[in-house]
């Protein structure tokens, strides 16, 4: 029987940029192991990087494992803010390696003003004001994205990335944006909560309501669907979404590897509830990574 598909391992294959246990150095992290694993079988290479550096500025200590030779590489590790991913993607290519997705397609997928305007017939209504961490924004400031979704009706509050959706009464959820207290005490007690990891500023989702069949997750590659799972917070729910409408708007997009949180409405619609970076989207324990990861490790080939 033929093996996996073989690249080359040196001067121009691909390399996999795994986070590193920070337990143990030269050992992938934990939480990636099992996806190290399936790219080696998949025949490509796989390499260190220090996630705690690379938070902390030392771009060049945090890919100092990598080794110098030429080539395309994947990030898969924990998620970076959009605007430190360019640090690394300039050491990586002091040592000749080009990640494959860019610092400006990063942030296009990462963060939410990036995708909004392609992905707009297909997610709820959104607006958002840019603030730092640690400054809660007054109910003036808020006036303006509440009217910008008609200024009442149900909303959510988030920032460029991610909710406190478990936090859903004080830090997330608004029964009407018309009660602006409300909603600035919401978005202050999120403000609060994100502490340094806030991301961009405040964004105000208008609600929808959707059936209880659980999120999927579609994973793209080159504008195609190369994986659809549970979301990793319903692992155990397995919807099967409609990805006719999604599609065009994931190759409009023009990012090569990206997520799609879907999810159907009540009225039947699947809708966009969130865009991601493929490279820091998590993926459900129980799901193998190998078809996956095979798919990446050919693109990079290519």
């Amino acid at each position: 029987m033929a093996g996996p598909p073989r690249f080359p391992g040196s001067a121009h294959g691909p390399v996999f940029l795994f986070s590193r246990d920070p337990l143990v150095p030269r050992r992938v992290d934990p939480e990636f192991a099992d996806e190290a694993r399936a790219v080696r079988t998949a025949g490509a290479a796989v390499a260190l990087i220090d996630h705690e550096a690379l938070v902390s500025g030392d771009s060049a200590g945090a890919v100092a494992r990598v080794p110098r030779e030429s080539g395309p590489a994947w990030y898969r590790g924990w998620m970076l803010p959009g605007d430190r991913y360019a640090e690394p993607a300039t050491a990586l290519a002091g040592r000749g390696r080009t990640l494959l997705t860019s610092p400006e397609r990063y942030r296009t997928a990462h963060e939410l003003p990036g995708w909004y305007e392609v992905f707009a017939p297909l997610t709820p209504p959104s607006a958002w004001l840019p603030t730092a961490p640690g400054r809660a924004l007054g109910e003036a400031a808020l006036a303006g994205p509440g009217a910008l979704l008609g200024g009442t009706g149900p909303a959510v509050v988030k920032d460029w990335v991610k909710s406190r959706k478990h936090e859903w009464d004080e830090a997330c959820y608004v029964p009407d944006l018309a009660d602006t207290q409300h909603l600035t005490a919401v978005a202050a007690r999120f403000v609060e909560l994100q502490d340094d990891f806030l991301t961009g500023g405040v964004v105000l989702r208008r609600f929808e309501r959707f059936r209880p069949v659980g999120e999927a997750r579609v994973w793209w590659l080159d504008g195609e669907p190369v994986h659809i799972g549970p979301h990793p917070d319903s692992p155990a729910l397995r919807p099967v979404p409609d990805l006719t409408d999604i599609g065009p708007a994931v190759r409009e997009l023009g990012c090569r590897f990206i997520t799609t949180d879907l999810a159907l409405r009540e009225d039947g619609r699947w809708r966009v509830l969130e865009v991601g970076d493929g490279q820091v989207s998590g993926l459900p324990r129980d799901t193998d990574p190998r078809p996956l990861f095979m798919s990446l490790a050919a693109a990079a080939a290519r």
